[in-house]
């Protein structure tokens, strides 16, 4: 069981060098905090990501490097994005990463409330579940 701790500091671009430079699933992402009033992450794309969701919690990504497309609610909305932008959105809105332009494509993550590593619907079951979506690197704090 890990230890509870009430605070921590992280250098995410640092913790984001510990991610594998290659995975069998879609993300590889590493837990920083996981309780149940949120859950924060640094996660690595190794692929673009199908129309999904998650049930469980609101999403703030940062983008900590790389480049990409993402599109939130429509994929008419689909925009690039690079490091420094943040997106969000709230539980149960569709979304997706089409497409990874420059690499390592690393995201910060906040999850509130916590997201359980298996809150994953993709629109089309046929492309994937939680079980390749994404490896975890490691036990939270």
């Amino acid at each position: 069981m890990t230890k509870y701790i009430r605070s921590a500091r992280f250098i995410p671009t640092e913790i984001a060098k510990l991610l594998p430079e290659s995975s069998d699933t879609m993300l590889a992402d590493e837990y920083l905090t996981d309780r149940p009033e949120a859950s924060c992450r640094v996660f690595r794309a190794y692929q673009g990501v199908k129309p999904h969701y998650h049930q469980q919690c609101d999403e703030y990504l940062y983008v900590l490097s790389g480049r990409g497309t993402f599109w939130m609610e429509n994929p008419s909305d689909e925009a690039e994005f690079s490091p420094g932008h943040l997106l969000f959105f709230e539980r149960n809105v569709v979304h997706a990463m089409p497409t990874l332009l420059e690499e390592p494509v690393v995201f910060l993550s906040l999850d509130s409330p916590r997201r359980s590593p298996d809150d994953i619907i993709f629109v089309d079951p046929e492309d994937g579940d939680a079980s390749r979506f994404m490896a975890r690197n490691k036990k939270p704090v």
